[in-house]
């Protein structure tokens, strides 16, 4: 595993747990180099679940680009890391449940914009204005009146 301060990939595990009922592991590592420790989280691999991009493409989905896309929305915000963690797996664990192969990033966005909504307002109008791509502020001030329910 490689040391997000210093690049090596010498580390050792300190403590293993298991964690999210048993769906993870979380380990906690010391770097051999530097001597600074940091968290890993295993998990199990789901079987390969494809996105359906808006133009067509398919991609892997990828839980770290969810994560981030949740997390940038979230910056700055009173949203805790293990908040946004729970959203991640909730929104993972729909998809798996909908049992495709294929999922349409769609049905991912509004999905993200539902548990955004509940969490956080100002979380939720940053990313649905990049989801929807508010090209001015009309746009912007009608989601934010639907938001106000007037």
């Amino acid at each position: 595993m490689k040391c997000p301060y210093c690049g090596k990939e010498e580390d050792k595990v300190i403590d293993s747990r298991s964690v999210q009922d048993g769906k993870a592991v979380r380990r906690r590592r010391e770097c051999l180099s530097c001597s600074k420790r940091f968290t890993t989280y295993e998990y199990v691999e789901n079987v390969s679940l494809m996105i359906v991009k808006n133009d067509g493409r398919r991609e892997p989905f990828d839980r770290l680009k969810l994560k981030t896309g949740i997390e940038l929305a979230c910056k700055k915000r009173p949203v805790g890391s293990k908040k946004i963690e729970a959203v991640v797996d909730e929104i993972e664990e729909r998809l798996l449940a909908l049992s495709k192969g294929e999922i349409e990033a769609p049905v991912i966005g509004e999905m993200v914009m539902e548990k955004l909504r509940e969490i956080d307002e100002v979380a939720y109008v940053r990313f649905a204005s990049v989801y929807r791509k508010f090209q001015d502020k009309e746009q912007f001030l009608q989601e934010l009146k639907k938001l106000l329910g007037s």
